[in-house]
């Protein structure tokens, strides 16, 4: 390949040119890389799952993007590649062309799988705390920090006396006067 040779490319034995060869060569090692990287992000959708509809086909890849992959668990059906997902994106596809409309498709799926098959789950007592749970949470967090905030502010000293009672605070007194003056008669 000519542009992996910086000879070759710069003109000349030992001449490099500020476009030589291998920097030509980094960029198209960085290209490929991308085009790479673009191919393996593609949707997993095979070409012999899609319908041949191209309304019905649309309509498949939006419940596909609303359904939840049971073996990945927190992607849709039309991104994963495990089987699970393509048997569903499957199913979608034949429940469609048998003439049900999306909230029936939905709910075939969900008489199957449960409502964790969606990945917007509806707000309903079984899901309740799915909901509320992050809420609960941070009033949980918020109530105990101030509560410890409060315990803290009882316990910290008051004032400058350093939260002494006036007996403890004559008694320390007393005993400092007496240690002045036993440092002053010896």
């Amino acid at each position: 390949m000519m542009w992996f040779s910086v000879k070759a490319m710069a003109g000349g034995a030992g001449k490099q040119h500020c476009c030589g060869g291998i920097r030509l060569t980094s960029c198209l090692m960085a290209v490929w890389v991308g085009l790479v990287a673009c191919s393996t992000m593609a949707m997993a959708l095979e070409p012999s799952e899609q319908l041949k509809d191209a309304t019905l086909e649309a309509r498949a890849r939006e419940l596909s993007a609303e359904l939840r992959c049971l073996v990945c668990q927190n992607q849709s059906i039309d991104d994963s590649d495990a089987p699970l997902a393509k048997d569903l994106r499957r199913l979608v596809r034949e429940r469609i062309v048998a003439g049900d409309n999306n909230a029936q498709v939905k709910s075939f799926l969900v008489e199957r799988y449960g409502d964790f098959v969606l990945l917007k789950p509806p707000f309903g007592l079984n899901t309740l705390l799915l909901w509320l749970a992050p809420a609960v949470l941070l009033f949980a967090v918020l109530f105990y920090v101030a509560g410890a905030a409060r315990r803290q502010a009882m316990q910290s000293p008051a004032g400058a006396g350093g939260g002494l009672s006036e007996d403890e605070e004559r008694r320390l007194q007393e005993v400092l006067a007496r240690q002045t003056n036993e440092e002053t008669s010896s």
